[in-house]
């Protein structure tokens, strides 16, 4: 487990993992006076930061079969936080960041069965959701062909890159590229963990965050922890990707009573200037197992079923797996909330859900209040690091890949 270094070089706090959860932490705890860096292996945002849809919502998912759950009732005061920090009000002040939709929608087709659903799911939400009359629908839903009910919901949508490059910039000196497979800790005689050796550097902090998504499980195992573990939850998302595409962000309600949404739509926009779609809900769910070419084709069957007005002819289509990583429950249940569990000077964290990041890093300042002494600079350590280190450089989307 150790590992010696010409190197030794001390820091407050070792975050791992760049990610929104990890550079989000990084920068409440520089505001607040701690020292502290973080190590990404990978880019930052490249597996669940990116890969999610970027809405920030109340608990809309968990709300529609009528009822308020536990997990609805922790994410209900979240998206008010977040919305305070892009209006420059809230603990990180967001506002050059851009929202890329201020509304989210919920969409039900004509069917009494699926009406039902969208107006049992709207009273049990936090907030006013507004049934919208035809003459004020958004520029997509007026050009619809087919009859619907269209549902104005709290919920709102961010540009997951644009916030990423804005929390990177803040403390990009404290932000390093490294590589995992050089990665393994030490223990002091107290039996915790008291350095980290990376690229051939020791470093040491008085408390270890992971922060890494998939890869905590990975730096569980490495610190030999015995309590925190991760489970996964598979998803394959699809996107679509053509410049006459117009901005759409909607959940789309099917006609059974399941908890997820037949279909999730949010509109990005590609390097190249063309318009994406991105596709997630049910259809993200039970494609785990199905090739690229049933999946895509189940997608096109479905859009054309949702959005007959919508011509997809010559537009480019792609999909991917991906695995959403959440602590390990006793049952195996989704956790209801953020979650982190500390063992030997290690804190393993698990936001669960992209809404829940802030109440995240409460739980880690929060535990951290009474057993960390701040330093009082750690200009030399991010000098040498510097050196020592590449700076970690955003991820590419993967309609850009």
């Amino acid at each position: 487990m150790n590992s010696p270094s010409a190197t030794q070089l001390s820091t407050d706090i070792i975050v791992f993992g760049g990610g929104i959860a990890g550079l989000w932490l990084l920068n409440r705890l520089r505001d607040e006076g701690y020292q502290a860096i973080l190590l990404e292996a990978e880019g930052l945002g490249a597996a669940q930061t990116l890969a999610s849809q970027g809405i920030i919502h109340g608990g809309l998912k968990y709300a529609l079969g009528g009822s308020v759950t536990d997990a609805a009732n922790a994410i209900a005061e979240l998206p008010a936080r977040w919305r305070a920090c892009f209006a420059g009000h809230g603990e990180i002040d967001l506002s050059s960041c851009p929202i890329l939709s201020d509304r989210y929608y919920m969409w039900s087709s004509a069917s009494y069965r699926s009406k039902i659903k969208a107006f049992f799911g709207s009273k049990s939400l936090q907030g006013r959701v507004e049934s919208v009359a035809r003459c004020d629908y958004p520029e997509f839903f007026a050009d619809a062909t087919v009859n619907g009910s269209l549902y104005a919901l709290p919920d709102f949508a961010i540009d997951t890159r644009a916030l990423l490059s804005y929390l990177r910039e803040r403390y990009q000196h404290a932000i390093y590229k490294i590589d995992a497979s050089s990665i393994n800790f030490s223990r002091n005689e107290a039996n915790n963990i008291n350095a980290v050796h990376v690229n051939g550097i020791t470093l040491s902090a008085q408390r270890y965050v992971f922060c890494a998504g998939k890869g905590n499980q990975n730096l569980i195992d490495l610190a030999e922890l015995r309590r925190p573990a991760s489970q996964l939850r598979p998803l394959k998302m699809v996107w679509v990707k053509k410049a006459s595409l117009k901005s759409l962000f909607a959940h789309c309600i099917g006609e059974d009573f399941s908890l997820t949404p037949k279909l999730t739509i949010t509109t990005h926009q590609s390097d190249d200037g063309r318009c994406v779609w991105y596709l997630g809900g049910e259809i993200a769910e039970s494609g785990v197992g199905v090739s690229d070419g049933e999946l895509i084709a189940r997608a096109q069957r479905l859009i054309g079923d949702l959005f007959p007005w919508v011509d997809l002819r010559d537009a480019e289509w792609g999909c991917f797996d991906i695995d959403r990583a959440e602590a390990k429950m006793a049952d195996g249940s989704r956790p209801d909330g953020a979650l982190c569990i500390e063992e030997a000077h290690c804190i393993a964290a698990w936001p669960t859900k992209l809404t829940l990041t802030p109440a995240l890093a409460d739980r880690v300042l929060n535990g951290l209040a009474m057993q960390v002494k701040k330093s009082t600079s750690d200009q030399a350590t991010l000098a040498s690091l510097g050196q020592l280190l590449q700076p970690a450089a955003l991820a590419k989307a993967h309609w850009d890949a």
